[in-house]
């Protein structure tokens, strides 16, 4: 293999096209275009431009040898599909976000890669190279602020108007999409969520169905999580909030981060752990509290954290670490593995909604899928899904 990866671009759509900007602009280095696949022809016409082969469909695209590695620009229901076909050609992959809509589908994709070790697995969790969320997880692992007692994020960032969702009849359907907001914007949070914040180990899920959109699948969620021992969280997200909102708060018995639009971080050390400092405080500190007498420095410390991020410079990053992991093994910003974790959190919101009760994150999966099925039965546009990829 050269120094370079030849890189195949299965679809070429919105996404696609820019990842080949980004190799043609020289953001990745280590990468060129090796060949384009896609289904639309007039895709494939843009794509040609490009000056390189290009094919009808992946299946066609692997057989041809052109490429050392793929990435998934496709709808969500074919990245594991896709991805299990390169792994077995003996092809790295990069799926897109999310792995796949459902948890059966997305381990058999994950049994896959395990089965082929020699082979570089990754998904394209490009905030997970946002150097703002990479210092976060360093003070959360370091417990600079101590153990989690409670996480919210609120991200309502995501307006989307009605003709967003009829300029594709596959868009908002569970048949085609698999789901609304927690499928197509949010995957990024709930990746990053429990990356930086651990698996929860239940969810109780309130979730809107078409409740300010003409659409199947969810445009408004509000889910609380249980990550034992008292400590609990809650998601917000939705589609119809113009002015939005992006705001996550992480607090620890010995500090607190607040992460303001995920470009700030504030970030509260305390001076001891909560509880001690509360054992601590007598009647006269009492009153010094409550007549705003107490100098906050005697007891916590604040920093403020920010960086600048270029456009495109976190998916690019991303390509470039995975074809480094190809070229030299150097370790993955995002294992592929990890992509069911997102997946296995939205299902589990889903499902809670679905039953009207709390849910377990190791829920009955052919319970979720048959309840997603059911779904896909009543729009009656689509074909049910199978267990698998």
């Amino acid at each position: 293999m050269s120094r370079k990866v030849r890189l195949g671009i299965v679809g070429f759509g919105a996404q696609g096209s820019a990842y080949a900007k980004f190799i043609e602009d020289g953001l990745v280095p280590n990468v060129e275009i090796g060949a384009i696949a896609d289904v639309q022809a007039a895709r494939r016409e843009a794509a040609a431009e490009h000056g390189v082969p290009v094919h009808e469909d992946h299946e066609s695209l692997l057989a041809a040898g052109e490429v050392d590695a793929v990435v998934t620009t496709v709808p969500h229901y074919l990245h594991p599909q896709i991805g299990v076909d390169a792994l077995r050609a003996g092809v790295h992959a990069l799926v897109e976000k999310p792995a796949g809509v459902y948890t059966k589908q997305v381990k058999e994709l994950n049994e896959c890669a395990a089965q082929h070790p020699e082979l570089t697995f990754a998904i394209m969790f490009n905030q997970r190279n946002n150097p703002l969320y990479q210092r976060i997880k360093q003070i959360v692992d370091d417990g600079e602020i101590g153990a989690i007692r409670r996480t919210n994020w609120i991200i309502t960032t995501w307006w989307r108007p009605q003709g967003y969702y009829e300029q594709s009849a596959w868009r908002a359907t569970w048949g085609g999409e698999g789901g609304g907001v927690l499928v197509n914007q949010a995957p990024h949070q709930l990746d990053l969520w429990q990356w930086i914040c651990g698996v929860p180990k239940s969810v109780y899920a309130k979730v809107a169905y078409g409740f300010r959109r003409d659409i199947a699948v969810e445009d408004e969620v509000t889910a609380v999580v249980d990550y034992g021992g008292g400590a609990t969280g809650t998601f917000v997200t939705a589609v119809h909030d113009l002015a939005g909102t992006d705001r996550l708060e992480i607090l620890g018995d010995r500090g607190k981060i607040v992460v303001d639009g995920s470009k700030t971080a504030t970030v509260t050390r305390l001076v001891d752990d909560e509880r001690a400092l509360s054992d601590r405080m007598g009647m006269d500190d009492v009153r010094k509290l409550f007549k705003g007498e107490v100098d906050p420095t005697t007891y916590y410390s604040q920093e403020v954290i920010e960086f600048e991020s270029a456009w495109g410079a976190q998916h690019s990053g991303v390509l470039e670490n995975f074809a480094a992991n190809v070229l030299d093994g150097t370790p993955l910003l995002a294992p592929g593995s990890e992509g069911v974790n997102g997946v296995r959190l939205a299902n589990a919101i889903h499902l809670s909604s679905w039953l009207g009760h709390e849910v377990s994150l190791d829920f009955d999966e052919d319970l979720y899928l048959a309840e997603l099925n059911k779904r896909i039965r009543s729009e009656g546009k689509f074909p049910e899904r199978p267990a698998g990829a």
